[in-house]
């Protein structure tokens, strides 16, 4: 009984020690991330003429957002444009990933990783510029294909389009889709590899059956990674987008910055990210049946 009262008590302390380790970080995101939040979704009910903001409560915000067919327009291109980044994102960092993790050497695989990550030294700012370079009319892909004779005339799709957005954002969110890869690949224990090899299966099955079962953690995370902030990406958009590659965060930024309109600003912003937590939770949520279904 004593024992018993003892082992209670140093639970509780630990928990004490914990809530005290976690109070400062956890006050910081209530701070940072919560009360932004809430400040949104309060604004979203209110109304404002250029000047004068009313905060009488309203669903007039939400109405007009429903009703008009632009701002459904660019959600529903929002979510497309973001839905096609992160599926050549993700499919093109899986083997990147793949490849590091199961064909280089240990002692080289942090070099690579330092390689991965050296789009981050500079600009993201700097980085669209730099793509709006290669793909212009007059730019270096155009020059370089015209050069050797491949086309006649520069292209015109791959620049001020959903294209260029896309591209842009690919490479753009490529290092944030092959590090969790990475470290799913590298969890997977490989006996359970060979075990399958040695029950008869071939690299194609052991593959399909086991390593992309095993390292789905890390393609999901990949997903929400990419997709998340892909949706409410504006700068991208803005500068090589054009008239067709504009996106809902545009609008957003539109209504807040230049029509002085913070509360329908505010009411798109809820219903972006609504729908993007519903889609993320469907994605878990299919996931997790399909790995429940034993990768079948």
């Amino acid at each position: 009984m004593i024992d018993q009262i003892e082992t209670g008590a140093r639970v509780n302390q630990e928990a004490k020690r914990g809530w005290v380790l976690v109070s400062v970080p956890l006050f910081y995101t209530i701070l940072l991330m919560a009360a932004p939040l809430t400040a949104i979704f309060v604004f979203s009910f209110w109304s404002q003429d250029f000047l004068t903001l009313d905060t009488t409560m309203t669903l007039k915000n939400y109405r007009e957002a429903f009703s008009e067919p632009l701002y459904a327009e660019l959600l529903s291109r929002s979510i497309g444009i973001a839905g096609a980044v992160t599926l050549v994102t993700v499919v093109l960092a899986f083997p990147v990933a793949y490849f590091v993790s199961f064909h280089v050497a240990p002692e080289r695989k942090s070099l690579w990783l330092f390689l991965i990550t050296i789009p981050f030294w500079t600009s993201y700012l700097l980085r669209i510029f730099l793509w709006k370079v290669i793909l212009g009319f007059n730019g270096v892909l155009n020059t370089s294909l015209q050069g050797i004779g491949f086309i006649e005339e520069p292209l015109t799709f791959i620049l001020y389009n959903a294209n260029a957005v896309v591209i842009t954002l690919a490479h753009a969110f490529a290092p944030f889709a092959i590090l969790p890869i990475f470290v799913a690949l590298e969890k997977i224990d490989r006996s359970l590899l060979e075990a399958a090899r040695d029950l008869g299966e071939n690299a194609v099955m052991t593959f399909v059956r086991v390593t992309l079962p095993l390292a789905m953690p890390g393609v999901v995370a990949a997903t929400l990674i990419v997709f998340i902030p892909t949706v409410g990406d504006y700068v991208t958009p803005r500068l090589v987008g054009g008239p067709n590659g504009l996106m809902i965060a545009n609008m957003i930024q539109t209504q807040f910055l230049r029509l002085n309109n913070a509360p329908m600003g505010a009411a798109l912003a809820v219903i972006a990210m609504t729908t993007v937590t519903v889609m993320a939770l469907l994605l878990l949520a299919a996931t997790r049946k399909w790995m429940r279904g034993g990768g079948r």
